[in-house]
């Protein structure tokens, strides 16, 4: 845990980097304009099922026709956004690991460098699948938090943070060991970056906040994965960095 939260605070130290402060401008506008896309989706399918009006207690008549995002839609989005900004804003980070990554081992680890890059194609296909399990997981856990109300933050918490950890530690770590290597790193780790990912799933899911996640979670699992590369080498750890 001491390792975990060290991580965590070299990475909050590390947000007056500009690099890091352009990677919170551009997850915070495709966070927006995707929560625009979904909000219109939402608008655009209520439309075609209600196709008209829908009265609801205490807010009234909520009419669809002639409107792309209705209020239908925003009351749905308001009411899911706590568990859709988690994968939501997971999957934007995806694209911008390399950067946040590079930028805290040019900090702090000099003479680490990493040997794979991925291509533009394989990251957004890696993207979309990331954000299509994290949907789909959190959606049937829909079914779990109604069934377990008094469990429910428990389930949230424990699946995101597994979700989450897996992903940016494997993202962090396929830049120096490759895809195979990366999941076996991953493997070896999987407690350590499970409960990373717990930590980082609490500030991810409050709103404006949430908007500086996607860097701190880069950040926080480069170093987590230098530490493991540092205790396989036989190396200095996170303890004394440079």
């Amino acid at each position: 845990m001491t390792q975990i939260m060290r991580a965590i605070a070299l990475s909050i130290s590390q947000f007056s980097d500009r690099r890091f402060q352009r990677v919170v401008i551009k997850s915070t506008l495709l966070a927006i304009l995707a929560l625009w896309a979904l909000a219109a989706g939402g608008g655009s399918v209520l439309g075609w099922l209600l196709s008209g009006d829908l009265t609801l207690p205490w807010i009234g008549t909520i009419t669809f026709k002639g409107s792309l995002i209705g209020w239908g839609a925003f009351w749905i989005i308001l009411g899911l956004s706590v568990f859709l900004m988690v994968p939501v804003t997971s999957a934007i980070s995806a694209f911008f690991v390399d950067d946040v990554a590079r930028a805290a081992e040019e900090r702090h680890y000099p003479n680490t460098q990493a040997l794979y890059r991925s291509k533009l194609t394989e990251e957004v296909r890696e993207s979309l699948g990331f954000l299509g399990t994290m949907l789909a997981a959190n959606l049937i856990a829909l079914i779990f938090y109604a069934l377990f109300t008094v469990f429910a933050p428990i389930i949230f918490l424990s699946l995101n943070g597994y979700l989450i950890g897996r992903e940016y530690f494997y993202m962090v770590a396929k830049r120096h060991l490759g895809r195979d290597n990366a999941l076996s790193a991953f493997r070896d780790n999987r407690f350590r970056v499970w409960m990373c990912g717990l930590i980082l799933v609490v500030p991810m899911s409050v709103p404006l906040l949430n908007l500086l996640v996607p860097a701190l979670a880069a950040a926080s699992f480069t170093h987590l994965f230098q530490v493991w590369m540092a205790d396989r080498n036989g190396q200095r750890s996170l303890d004394h960095p440079r």
